[in-house]
């Protein structure tokens, strides 16, 4: 069963709770998968594989205890082993990892902050899931889209100087957004990354930003807009 050794609780212990987790995993899953492949054995009762914050892994019986001390993963790995496809079956079990690995370091940051428990994810966010490893496929890019988080909550683009802001922001004014984070911007015309030397504006009706060059807008002529209409935007209030 999962431990917790030490209870963390700053997003650093937590963090590094959740890599040495994390590597216990990986390590069952690729470089000791045939012993992990051997203890599964669907002949015994509901298993589970755990990860522990010394980066050791385990295959044993759930948590006798009710609530748990930690989250608990899936149970019963064991069961679809020899029904399934090897490689298929190893990838399912990364992937219930990746949810328990989660579960664990926001059960630990309970108590953190908002801004606490973005910078957590972010951390985990930069190491690759253990599907990912498994599967030996590579982080992809993000694209953007209408629903993604990136997307500004204003319309407002001009700061109290009159110059257009290339900073978008959510509307919480408690909520500050760390330089890094703005990578998370794309450009809804190209699907660029955000940059804080280019120009950019965003859509007052659908809410995405724009590189100012693939709008054909430039900062002096934005500062003659009121409201400004994407291109996509324009052609919708046209039909």
């Amino acid at each position: 069963m999962a431990s917790v050794s030490s209870s963390p609780r700053t997003v650093e212990e937590i963090f590094k709770d959740y890599s040495a987790r994390r590597a216990g995993i990986v390590r069952a899953l690729t470089s000791d998968v045939d012993e992990f492949y051997g203890l599964c054995d669907p002949e015994k009762e509901n298993l589970c594989l755990y990860g522990h914050s010394d980066e050791t892994w385990e295959v044993t019986l759930p948590a006798e205890e009710v609530p748990p001390e930690l989250p608990e993963p899936a149970l019963g790995i064991n069961f679809a082993r020899d029904g399934m496809n090897r490689r298929d079956w190893l990838s399912l079990i990364a992937v219930h990892s990746d949810c328990w690995l989660l579960s664990v370091a926001f059960y630990l940051g309970a108590r953190l902050n908002r801004n606490e428990r973005k910078r957590l994810f972010s951390l985990i966010n930069e190491l690759p899931t253990a599907f990912e490893v498994v599967t030996e496929r590579k982080p992809g890019k993000d694209k953007p889209n209408a629903d993604s988080g990136s997307k500004p909550r204003v319309g407002t683009k001009r700061s109290n100087d009159g110059q257009v802001k290339s900073n978008p922001k959510l509307a919480d004014e408690n909520f500050e957004e760390e330089e890094d984070e703005h990578t998370e911007t794309f450009c809804g015309s190209c699907g660029g990354n955000y940059s804080a030397d280019e120009f950019w504006i965003g859509c007052d009706i659908c809410e995405r930003w724009y590189h100012g060059k693939c709008v054909k807008i430039t900062p002096a002529k934005a500062e003659n807009i009121k409201q400004y209409k994407c291109p996509s935007c324009m052609k919708r209030t046209r039909q």
